[in-house]
């Protein structure tokens, strides 16, 4: 096993090289609150979360990341504009004999800046690729606000919108969801009963006879989830031609030029798409600006779905070819609603990245652990 010291030292020379961009090095506390923060993270990280609880402080997690905590801490009394790095363990549940570390170093560099937010996804991005150019990693990139606009788009309820947003972060879950919306699928059948139930009967008539009320949830809480059921039942499918598109743009692997023009010519179906493209298209001017060969880098479409469900826009990682048993050597994205959430209404732009400094030691030992 590596001594500690050896992957300290490189995530030292990252710190440095951040602090050279202008970073200020910040700290972030190991206990983390879990009731205000745990939600922020999403499913995957909320189920692999060390958590605890303290007389005094109640539910407390080990910090599962930085970005979260760094962002509370800037909302509260940061600068604008403002850069700031970090060095430290995050911990995280590992499935049983995946041989995966539950504790590890990350060193990070976030952004918070208003001026220019396409110009600070390509700082960010150029300055990773900066910093781990000596390791031949293949760089990609996508853009969960296209996403995002894309399931905007849809004819459909607000309610169908926000589920599939909300499960955007769980592909099998999605692809359920949007089969039964577009209805390629049939409901289950105990829901089918359940809407059969109601028509003829009534959410009333259906709580009194399941008994007196057990529980949390109260009886109007029941009879307006019930509701809700049956005006989804009755509301008709989204258009074939939209998911059809739909599915295209989720399936969109190319070098950024090409994903670029295939987008414009997606926006003819999906005119509401167009503000996200436009964005893409500044951020390929700001790229290229950067020094960064955008007619040779990868987009992929639905890069970032199964990351931090807090990134709602430009994403990309640093991946170590032919190592599929390697996690991405680096990731970062663009987090603006974060900053709208921890900073109580007021919000700034705001993107970063984290280098995990075991891997780039594994990579420049030939895989040695």
């Amino acid at each position: 096993m590596t001594a500690k010291s050896t992957l300290r030292a490189e995530a030292a020379a990252f710190l440095a090289l951040f602090e050279a961009a202008g970073a200020q090095a910040v700290e972030a506390d190991l206990l983390l609150p879990a009731e205000t923060l745990l939600d922020l993270y999403g499913e995957d990280i909320r189920a692999r979360a060390y958590v605890t609880h303290d007389p005094d402080r109640g539910e407390l997690m080990l910090r599962p990341d930085f970005t979260v905590p760094v962002v509370q801490m800037h909302m509260a009394n940061g600068a604008d504009p403002a850069r700031y790095t970090y060095m430290g363990e995050v911990f995280r549940t590992q499935a049983a004999g995946s041989g995966r570390p539950s504790e590890y170093l990350q060193v990070g560099y976030e952004v918070f800046d208003r001026a220019d937010p396409t110009r600070a996804d390509a700082e960010v991005f150029a300055l990773f690729a900066k910093a781990l150019a000596p390791f031949g990693l293949r760089a990609v990139t996508g853009d969960i606000g296209i996403l995002m606009a894309a399931i905007d788009t849809l004819s459909t309820t607000d309610a169908r919108k926000a589920a599939l947003r909300r499960h955007l972060w769980r592909p099998r879950r999605f692809r359920a969801l949007l089969d039964r919306y577009t209805g390629r699928a049939a409901l289950p059948a105990p829901r089918a009963a359940l809407i059969r139930a109601l028509e003829t009967r009534g959410a009333a008539a259906l709580i009194d006879e399941a008994g007196p009320e057990i529980g949390l949830r109260s009886a109007q809480d029941v009879a307006d989830r019930l509701n809700a059921l049956a005006a989804d039942a009755a509301t008709p499918p989204i258009p074939a031609a939209e998911a059809e598109v739909l599915g295209v743009i989720l399936s969109l692997k190319a070098a950024l030029p090409d994903a670029y023009e295939q987008l414009c010519d997606v926006c003819v179906d999906l005119p509401g798409l167009g503000g996200a493209v436009d964005r893409l298209a500044a951020r390929m001017g700001a790229l290229d600006a950067a020094g960064i060969d955008i007619a040779t880098l990868p987009f992929e479409a639905s890069f970032g779905r199964t990351t931090m469900e807090y990134y709602d826009g430009f994403v990309f990682g640093f991946l170590a070819e032919g190592r599929p048993d390697l996690p991405p050597v680096a990731t970062g994205g663009r987090y603006d609603a974060l900053t709208r959430i921890l900073g109580a209404g007021r919000e700034i732009p705001a993107v970063g990245g984290v280098i995990r400094p075991e891997l780039v030691h594994r990579l420049r030992t030939g895989g040695r652990p």
